[in-house]
């Protein structure tokens, strides 16, 4: 059976869901240059739903993994048991069908969940070059419970066909102590002013990924919370801005031909730039270990928040997030 792919649209910008799986942001598409943002995985994936809505590690969840923007909640990375409970690789939200209503240019998902005792309520809609989502969570349970709340949006397609430039509003950088694949030229657990960090060989301008590389970062200290990426030839860019006060670091992944293992086979083309309530990215359980700063949702608490992604033809550098409504 065919997913049910949903598409709303603004005159410049198409943004397409698959709400079977994970309400994921599968392609944004800047309907002016006819050019594609988000990454691609090379392999197709499946949409049977997985028991009990968690993948048991990494590999499983990749089989559902198609690339584009998924989100994670309530936990991100490893899997894991917390308090006798099994959280899956990257969380129920990322994996699971939503319920969903559409018009032409805004998609309501819903989802009520099974690992926590909580519900998720997201807004997409298209404003001109905008994405722009609102998402809204309700602890419906009775007892505080610790989660991992964050967005996975990678990118690729046709803004990774030729050089790069990553900016943002971070100040600090932390490289993950524990991934280190072949491919990885960052030292792990280097801290460093951005963008610049220790790497193996030398220091490591996280401005300019090139070649053969699979790595993982976390910028932190934002004054404004944005990140933004740029082709060097000024053919498309992408500036993504969110709140602080919800998510306080953003993950920065690459997988730029580094994986040589299934399912990647060396032909990953993708930058996640991703901010989330917590680093590292390895687990409830690891993260709480290690000090990281886990989500306390509280008894009939409800959280907002928003998050603008902006598609466009910049004219050079993006030092700042564009205002919205207005050029580069």
């Amino acid at each position: 059976m065919s997913s049910p792919l949903v598409s709303i649209a603004s005159g410049q910008l198409k943004v397409t869901v698959n709400p079977q799986v994970g309400g994921t942001i599968t392609s944004v598409v800047h309907v002016t240059t006819g050019l594609s943002v988000l990454g691609e995985v090379p392999w197709t994936a499946a949409e049977t739903p997985i028991a009990n809505f968690a993948a048991r590690d990494e590999t499983q969840w990749l089989s559902r993994y198609s690339g584009g923007w998924p989100l994670l909640f309530p936990n991100g990375g490893d899997a894991c048991t917390v308090e006798g409970l099994f959280h899956g690789f990257h969380g129920e939200a990322s994996i699971s069908p939503w319920t969903y209503r559409a018009s032409p240019a805004s998609l309501s998902l819903q989802r009520r969940f099974f690992t926590v005792p909580a519900e998720m309520e997201r807004e997409l809609s298209v404003e001109g070059e905008w994405l722009v989502i609102r998402e809204w969570v309700r602890m419906t349970g009775e007892r505080p419970v610790e989660v991992m709340w964050g967005h996975h949006p990678t990118f690729g397609s046709d803004l990774l066909a030729g050089p790069v430039e990553i900016t943002s509003g971070g100040r600090k950088v932390t490289v993950d102590d524990g991934f280190d694949p072949a491919a990885n030229p960052l030292q792990p657990g280097a801290k460093g002013d951005w963008p610049v960090v220790a790497g193996k060989r030398k220091p490591f301008d996280l401005r300019y990924p090139s070649g053969r590389i699979s790595a993982l970062a976390y910028v932190s200290d934002f004054d404004r919370a944005w990140i933004a990426m740029r082709r060097l030839d000024n053919a498309i860019a992408i500036s993504l801005s969110w709140d602080a006060g919800c998510f306080p670091c953003a993950w920065l992944w690459f997988e730029l031909a580094g994986t040589a293992e299934a399912p990647w086979f060396g032909r990953g083309n993708l930058i996640g730039l991703e901010p989330n309530t917590t680093a590292p990215a390895v687990g409830l359980a690891k993260a709480k270990a290690r000090g990281g700063n886990l989500l306390r949702l509280q008894p009939g608490e409800r959280l907002e928040t928003t998050l603008r992604l902006r598609v466009f033809k910049p004219n050079g550098p993006i030092l700042e997030p564009p205002a919205e409504g207005t050029g580069n």
